[in-house]
């Protein structure tokens, strides 16, 4: 069977990851979107170059999906809840070697909002 997909939702209703995406250039956002079929498809089998865990024991569970097409480089913030659903937090384009902390910290908080209004229901 597959893995799930589910994209989070901030409280005001905002998709801060659909919103990245769509932003991207049309090649770039078809590459992204067959990379996270690939995720769906091979679940956590998949390995890099396509994931990778994020270091640090802060970030414990986090991963990235890393995308690339020519020159562009992408990132999007996914972490793995309940059995067999990976829940995608939020996207930006890579342009230095090392992630910004800006951007571990936002995709922490989207994963521990997530999981907090899941226990809440």
């Amino acid at each position: 069977m597959d893995w799930q997909v589910e994209y989070y939702k901030k409280e005001n209703g905002n998709i801060p990851v659909l919103e990245y995406l769509l932003s991207l250039d049309a090649k770039l956002r078809a590459k992204a979107f067959s990379e996270i079929e690939l995720l769906e498809k091979h679940g956590a089998d998949l390995r890099e170059p396509y994931v990778k865990p994020i270091k640090g024991a802060p970030y414990k569970g986090l991963f990235e999906l890393r995308v690339k097409f020519a020159s562009d480089i992408s990132r999007i913030f996914y972490f793995t809840y309940r059995q067999k659903t990976f829940v995608l937090l939020h996207g930006f384009t890579k342009k230095t070697e090392k992630t910004p902390q800006r951007e571990l910290e936002r995709a922490l908080r989207y994963k521990e909002d997530y999981e907090r209004r899941c226990e809440d229901e």
